[in-house]
């Protein structure tokens, strides 16, 4: 079992959660962006966190989950679709030494702040930021929560540098349960089985099994199992989409410093996009600016 995500809800309540468990897709990221062990052990927690996450999306689109500041690691992210296509970057300070022991406020640094970002294919796109005030990324996604969405939610989030797994609990308006008292004694019944869970359940316990067995007592209703791939979404098109949106003078004049041949890389997958002088002016449909 591994790359899977199972969604779940306890039926006489109004809670949900989410399980879920990465290996291939996990070890397909670290493959094309090789990162000291902690920072590492850090992108598979976001890798997690935003499948988890993407479950909420209600249109076709992708979510982002980053942490950005002025430290060691000032840049840290995952991205997921509605098609559960999973990718990931971190970005580290040249020469920066990591401690084995770094929380993410270390690593991330100053002004450190955390984003949700929304885009789906048609409509608006839509940001979530709140300060990066906790030592963890589970309670950074806790604190976003409480404050930009009013829901309670909790997250578990384990890497040991190979796998990488995940719960993710919340409390929905709703009027399954009684009443509001038995919710909230249901949900703190949760919270505390969820906190029994080992790293290597996460890693090697079938979902169902798992979930079965940490909330039986809950009545858990399984909802379905959405299977997690690495696929990065980069393209010719969007390169040259991008390319186009410099404006022409500013495309041209990198074509000549570039010797001729502007070449787009992929951060995410190390992908090459080149473009020589004949597609450029294709591109812009218009004739190479005069450089001086």
């Amino acid at each position: 079992m591994s790359d899977q995500l199972e969604r779940f809800i306890f039926s006489q309540h109004d809670i949900r959660g989410q399980m879920v468990t990465l290996t291939d897709a996990y070890r397909e990221v670290l493959k094309h962006n090789p990162l000291p062990a902690p920072v590492a052990h850090l992108l598979g927690e976001f890798l997690a966190a935003a499948c988890l996450l993407s479950t909420t999306l209600k249109f076709e689109g992708i979510l982002s989950l980053q942490a950005r500041g002025e430290g060691d690691v000032p840049l840290i992210m995952a991205e997921c679709t509605h098609h559960s296509d999973l990718r990931g970057i971190a970005r580290v300070a040249g020469g920066a030494q990591i401690s084995e022991e770094a929380s993410l406020s270390d690593m991330i640094g100053p002004r450190g702040v955390i984003a949700i970002t929304l885009e789906p294919k048609r409509g608006e796109r839509y940001q979530g930021v709140v300060p990066l005030e906790k030592e963890s990324l589970a309670g950074c996604l806790e604190d976003y929560f409480a404050q930009s969405e009013q829901l309670e939610t909790r997250f578990w989030l384990e890497c040991d540098g190979s796998n990488v797994g995940g719960i993710m609990l919340q409390v929905l308006p709703g009027n399954n349960a009684a009443s509001a008292e038995e919710n909230s004694d249901a949900w703190e019944t949760a919270l505390h089985l969820a906190n029994t869970v080992t790293p290597q359940e996460l890693f090697d316990v079938p979902h169902d099994e798992l979930i079965h067995r940490l909330f039986h007592q809950l009545k858990p209703a399984t909802l379905g199992t959405d299977t997690i791939r690495f696929k990065c979404s980069c393209s010719r098109e969007r390169s040259a989409r991008a390319l186009v949106s410099l404006g022409a003078e500013d495309v041209y004049k990198l074509l000549e410093e570039q010797n001729g041949e502007i070449v787009s890389d992929c951060q995410f997958c190390n992908a090459q996009y080149r473009f020589d002088r004949e597609q450029v002016e294709s591109l812009l449909n218009a004739p190479p600016h005069t450089l001086h």
